[in-house]
């Protein structure tokens, strides 16, 4: 169990979840934050055949830029509640990071077998998605992630000039093609 390890956690409470409420904590006037509401509930516990009562923290916060209210539990009870739906954010904009990655470049197979060949796959990985990231920021003309990784994988060996390309692809396509078919003089 998390808490018997000393592991702190931050994650979204289910809609169903069954608790007592033991304690109401007071937000402080200079959280201008969101938070709604911070207590102490307890929890019952079923591991094996064991029933354990298990005292958590839930902190209600309101998200002033997408308008939603979300339920946090936690056994981070030192923290400010604030700083706990900041850190909810954060491990979310990292799960999201791992969700494309293994969407987009997935790591079925290993070249390697050894710890340093799977380490340079991996950072491989990252760098091209880094690398896809950046191009999809500065083009005018919107791309879905996974589409403008597809289309890179695709034409991976063609000679084209990858930001033009995209922009427009049918007419640099066409120009691609005019000056490959053109006879050059010696």
């Amino acid at each position: 169990m998390f808490c018997n390890s000393g592991t702190g956690f931050v994650t979204r409470i289910k809609d169903n979840a069954v608790y007592n409420i033991i304690e109401q904590k007071e937000i402080e006037s200079y959280i201008h934050s969101g938070v709604l509401e911070d207590t102490i509930i307890e929890v019952t516990v079923k591991e094996k055949k064991e029933v354990s009562k298990l005292k958590l923290r839930k902190v209600i916060f309101y998200d002033r830029i997408l308008k939603r209210k979300f339920e946090f539990l936690t056994n981070l009870f030192e923290m400010r509640a604030d700083l706990l739906a900041a850190l909810y954010k954060i491990r979310w904009q990292i799960e999201s990071l791992f969700k494309q990655l293994k969407q987009n470049f997935p790591l079925k197979y290993f070249i390697g077998d050894n710890e340093n060949a799977i380490k340079i796959q991996i950072y491989c990985a990252l760098i091209a998605n880094l690398l896809m990231t950046v191009v999809q920021k500065t083009l005018r003309r919107s791309w879905a992630f996974s589409n403008l990784v597809s289309f890179c994988k695709i034409h991976l060996f063609n000679y084209i000039h990858l930001i033009r390309f995209v922009e427009n692809p049918d007419k640099d396509w066409q120009k691609t093609y005019d000056e490959l078919m053109q006879p050059t003089l010696l």
